[in-house]
Parts: structure tokens; sequence; C-alpha cells
């Protein structure tokens, strides 16, 4: 069946000219799930479920024996999908990091360090994925439990996109910042404030915890000639148990894509941060192109 609902969603894309990607971010808590079983083929069964074109994972452990040992890698085989790896955090039981899976194949992987002193080391995936004939950038994270920490690894992931392209790095169409934000108080907090003012302000779904989710730890940010659609929360029975958090699914729509009724609309980045970043052809093309239907749902 899962296949059956690719083929239709590419099929409907390619009709349209206007390809969409399904991206999903996830903290699959080192594949330990609310029993406290360590089991990476129940995590790759929810992946699975889910379909994701692009897949942004926290807490996959790295180093460790049996089960615990090379989830990503795991994870990659079971979902068929390429892996991108990144480093996280250290904890004595062994290595969490970050990790991506795509089916796309990527053109330049980066490490952003966001470690900051007295606090666990912290990083961030930056991958451009080459998807039909353009370039989307990925930047996928995970932010650490304090709210300073969180502000200054805001501002330097914000900072990441303010620099210098590299004469061999290909232009970015869009870019998709990802990822467990860990920030409970919505968006007060002020790393997510940098972020909304930068990229636009996320959709807010409740995450966690997966039993009872009142907190909204996990976002998706859209920036560029693209726009986020249908975020929500994946609530399957299997995806309950199989981790603390929830995965948060989102639709990326290229900019001229139809968008569905009974959506609230999603505010756009500011122009200066549009033409910061892609330069002012594409900010215009984003006034003139997007849609005045609304752009992505909350979670009830």
């Amino acid at each position: 069946m899962s296949e059956i609902r690719a083929a239709a969603r590419h099929f409907v894309f390619a009709a349209e000219g206007m390809p969409a990607i399904r991206v999903v971010t996830y903290n699959i808590h080192g594949c330990v799930g609310l029993d406290r079983r360590c089991d990476p083929a129940r995590t790759a069964a929810v992946l699975r479920e889910i379909d994701a074109d692009i897949v942004c994972l926290q807490e996959v452990e790295a180093r460790g024996n049996g089960l615990r040992a090379d989830q990503a890698t795991y994870l990659g085989e079971a979902t068929d999908r390429r892996v991108i790896f990144g480093a996280g955090t250290r904890e004595r039981r062994g290595r969490f990091a970050n990790a991506v899976l795509t089916r796309f194949p990527s053109l330049a992987t980066r490490a952003i360090d966001l470690a900051v002193p007295g606090y666990e080391p912290r990083g961030a995936i930056d991958v451009d994925l080459m998807i039909g004939h353009r370039v989307l950038r990925v930047m996928a994270t995970h932010f650490g439990l304090h709210a300073g920490e969180r502000r200054l690894q805001a501002n330097r992931l914000i900072a990441a996109l303010d620099d210098p392209v590299e004469s061999d790095r290909p232009p970015a169409h869009a870019v998709l910042l990802v990822g467990d934000l860990n920030e409970w108080r919505g968006r007060n907090g002020g790393g997510i404030r940098a972020l909304d003012r930068c990229l636009g302000p996320s959709a807010t779904p409740r995450t966690f915890p997966s039993w009872l989710p009142v907190l909204p730890l996990d976002r998706i940010y859209a920036l560029g000639p693209a726009v986020l659609r249908d975020v929500h929360v994946y609530r399957s029975p299997l995806a309950r148990v199989a981790s603390d958090h929830l995965p948060l699914i989102g639709n990326l729509w290229w900019s001229a894509a139809p968008a569905r009724r009974g959506r609230r609309a999603r505010a756009a980045p500011a122009p200066e941060a549009v033409e910061r970043y892609f330069g002012s052809g594409w900010a215009a093309g984003l006034s003139r192109e997007e849609p005045s239907s609304p752009a992505f749902g909350s979670d009830g």
C-alpha cells in the first residue's frame, strides 16, 4: 500500500509539473520506545509508514553494541534511503547524532558546530540535495535544553545562512530548517523568535511526550520560493510507542503549486531575509507567486 501511495503522489506531482516533497523530523530516542526496549526495526516500521522523501532524525545512536550499533545505516537500509550522518550529543551510553535519510542525491554536506561551553555538544547537518533540476538546502539539528543555549544555537544557524556561498557549491532554490528545537514555550523562546523573524513563523503542533503530547518541541521551517503545507503530527499506534516524541510531517510545495482549503495562512518570511539569501529576483518572484490560500495547519 505504501508503494501505491508513493507512486500516486509522485504521479500527481509530475502531472502538475511542480514536484512536492514530504519531509519528516523525528527524535527517535535511540530507538528506545515507551516499553524501554531498543527496537530499531520498530523505528524503521514507523518510517516506512510515513514514507517521507526526506527524513531528519535526532538522537540516533552511533556508538554502542548490538541493537544500539550504527542505527543510521540500519534505518537507511531498512527504508531504502541514502544516509547522511552528523555528530550530535555525547552521553555515557554512547554517541547520539543527527542523521538525514533521503531518496535524493546529495551534492555537498557540511557540519555546523552548535556546541556551547558548559553544555552537551550539539551540531547540525547542512546538506544540499539535488531534486530534479532544483537544489534544496536542508539544515537538520537538535537544540540544547537551556534557553540561553538555544538562543546562541539559533543565531549560529541564521549566521550560517548568511555565510558566503563557496565557489564550488551550487546556489539553493529553497532552504529547509528542521529538528527538535527543545523549545517548550511555543513562540516565546528566544531562539524561536529569532528563527521566526528570519524564516517566518513555523507551525507549532504538539509532539512531546508521545503518549500525551503537550509541548511543540519539533519544528519545520522553509525559506525561499517554496512553502510548507499540511504540517501535522503523525499519530499511528506504532509511532505512539516507538519513541518519546511523535514524528512531525510537512509537505514542501514550490510556491506556484495549489494549496488545500481549510488551512490557515503561513506568514511569509521577511522580504529582506529572502532577498539576502536568494537575491532580489527570488524575493520578487516569491511575492508574485505566493498563493493567498493557507500553507500549514495547526494541531488540534
